[in-house]
């Protein structure tokens, strides 16, 4: 089983940047589509990016553009570089495996990670 450690959140203002690292154990990571999903205490959980085992994306509309997801297969991480903030992106992420790729969907997990939280301030 894949598990997940989050990291790189914080307190930005509007319109800053972030890096999210998603750092993983298990030996299928390679073999896996990762996604990075979001949670707020007022929207469910919700798919933002998607990518393949080889790199191939996709992303939720709210963030296309500002958003870019990559991996490194040989740290077994996947980051998320986050631009031009916006108030409405505050959220716990989390990253988890995206066995729908390409498709925005969120996995039929029971195992998620801490989370890290992103606060933009407005």
């Amino acid at each position: 089983q894949v598990q997940f450690v989050e990291s790189g959140g914080g307190l930005v203002q509007n319109v800053g940047s972030l890096r999210l690292s998603c750092a993983t154990s298990g030996s299928t990571f390679s073999m896996n589509a990762i996604g990075w999903y979001r949670q707020s205490p007022v929207k469910q959980r919700e798919s933002v990016a998607v990518i393949s085992r080889t790199g191939a994306t996709n992303y939720a509309d709210s963030v296309k553009g500002r958003f870019t997801v990559s991996r490194d297969n040989a740290k077994n991480t996947v980051y998320l570089q986050m631009n031009s903030l916006k108030p409405e992106d505050t959220a716990v992420y989390y990253c988890n495996t995206a066995p729908f790729f390409p498709f925005l969907r969120l996995p039929r997990s029971d195992y998620w990670g801490q989370g890290t939280q992103v606060t933009v301030s407005s």
